[in-house]
């Protein structure tokens, strides 16, 4: 069995997260979307509610690979390895992001040659899709429609109660 890892901290999930996503299901069996506790970027979701807003997206994509959402705290390497993963998946949205990815598979091959990372670049519509942004449109009232589903738009009004 083929086992991928999408890892990201899906605060919240974008179109774009879920175009990379939908397209990964078409290289393994199993996907494991990692969801980064990472306690430092601080963020506007909580834990259970990215964890729910991807299970709830992820259930709609219906390409016949296993989607499984897994929390994790630890080094990504150590994550792939938790989960049975030979592949990484990471999304390219602009040169900016293949500058830190190539240093990551740098450092990521030096801990464990044997898992692989793939890149898929984001779809041209969804290649300025940032969730940092997301959520400053939101935050400021902007209609993000374009960049969300309609049920993690939702979830962003209530953050923000406009």
């Amino acid at each position: 069995m083929r086992i991928g890892l999408y890892p990201g901290t899906f605060d919240p999930i974008t179109l774009g997260h879920l175009d990379i996503i939908e397209r990964a299901t078409r290289l393994v069996d199993r996907l494991v979307i990692g969801v980064a506790i990472n306690r430092d970027k601080g963020p506007l979701f909580p834990l259970e509610e990215r964890v729910a807003m991807i299970e709830a997206e992820c259930a709609k994509l219906a390409n016949g690979a296993e989607i499984v959402v897994h929390p994790f705290e630890n080094l990504l390497i150590d994550c792939a390895r938790d989960v049975g993963a030979g592949i990484v998946v990471r999304g390219l949205r602009a040169v900016a992001d293949f500058e830190y990815e190539y240093q990551m598979v740098g450092m990521n091959r030096q801990l464990d040659d044997t898992i692989e990372t793939v890149f898929l670049m984001a779809d041209a519509e969804h290649q300025a899709i940032a969730s940092k942004l997301v959520k400053e449109i939101a935050r400021l009232g902007g209609d993000v429609s374009s960049f969300v589903t309609p049920a993690v738009k939702a979830a962003l009004t209530e953050k923000f109660g406009k």
